[in-house]
């Protein structure tokens, strides 16, 4: 909820925002390819950037268990949203205690073989369609391992990125009009909850102004 009132706030303020939907945004994509004013809703994105053809998407399409068993993805999602949530606390409590950090949800994924093995195959899928494609690029999320490098496809090299996330990693991908860069921001949870307190507006009565201004302008 923080990070879509947060894209409605920048949407206010004149800011392009294209919401790409992934696996938690099962009600968003009946309304895919709408548009409400500077907020434009797709499921994937297709755009040439720096001269090369760019395929952006969320990535959950070579997720078998989503695709086979939807209970399985919310059970997942939802035993996903209760880690972080007790991470959040976990870290109040290390951070009161002068220690630092500790991301329960990467431990556990950097442990285990097979999840190791799962990112590694999304990798290489995600790399080898967009090469089938024709694609010189391709951005996605889903796995929330930041990650910028090449991969070698049957058709040829890939550039394949995945912007991480902002809840754990803090990561987002970056494009300063020539290159790409992974983009890492540190700060203490108590900053957090400041930058938050910043948008005292409910998401509705953002929302709210958002498609009054879509409507009639933003001199009415």
């Amino acid at each position: 909820m923080k990070v879509i009132k947060y894209f409605i706030h920048l949407a206010q303020k004149g800011t392009e925002v294209y919401y790409i939907t992934g696996n938690h945004d099962e009600l968003f994509r009946r309304f895919a390819d709408s548009d409400l004013g500077s907020i434009h809703l797709r499921n994937q994105l297709r755009i040439d950037i720096g001269g090369k053809r760019t395929w952006i998407f969320h990535g959950d399409i070579f997720d078998a268990s989503i695709q086979s068993a939807k209970w399985l993805a919310k059970l997942g999602g939802w035993s996903y949203d209760l880690l972080i949530w007790i991470n959040h606390h976990v870290n109040r409590l290390l951070e009161a205690l002068g220690r630092e950090k500790y991301s329960l949800s990467r431990a556990i994924k950097d442990g285990v073989k097979k999840a190791v093995k799962y990112m590694g195959d999304f990798e290489l899928a995600a790399a080898e369609i967009a090469a089938k494609q024709g694609y010189e690029q391709v951005i996605c999320g889903h796995i929330h391992k930041p990650q910028i490098r090449t991969i070698q496809t049957t058709r040829g090299p890939m550039v394949y990125m995945n912007s991480g996330d902002w809840i754990e990693n803090l990561t987002a991908l970056e494009w300063d009009g020539h290159t790409w860069s992974q983009y890492c921001y540190e700060r203490s949870l108590e900053e957090w909850d400041d930058e938050d307190n910043k948008l005292d507006a409910s998401p509705k009565e953002i929302l709210t102004d958002l498609l009054y201004e879509s409507i009639y302008g933003s001199e009415a």
